[in-house]
């Protein structure tokens, strides 16, 4: 039983990592976006 969880454990914690990483690439891609469009909002409304 303890090679079936020593297995398993590693496997999840890195599915957690990737996870991880996918939710923080996701927040970083959607902040530069917003980014962006307050900018582009920014100097349309400048004109």
């Amino acid at each position: 039983m303890q090679e079936l969880n020593g297995s398993v454990a590693p496997a999840r914690r890195v599915r957690h990592e990737v996870r991880d990483g996918l939710a923080v690439m996701a927040f970083s891609a959607s902040a530069s976006v917003a980014l962006s469009l307050v900018l582009t909002l920014l100097v349309g409304l400048g004109k």
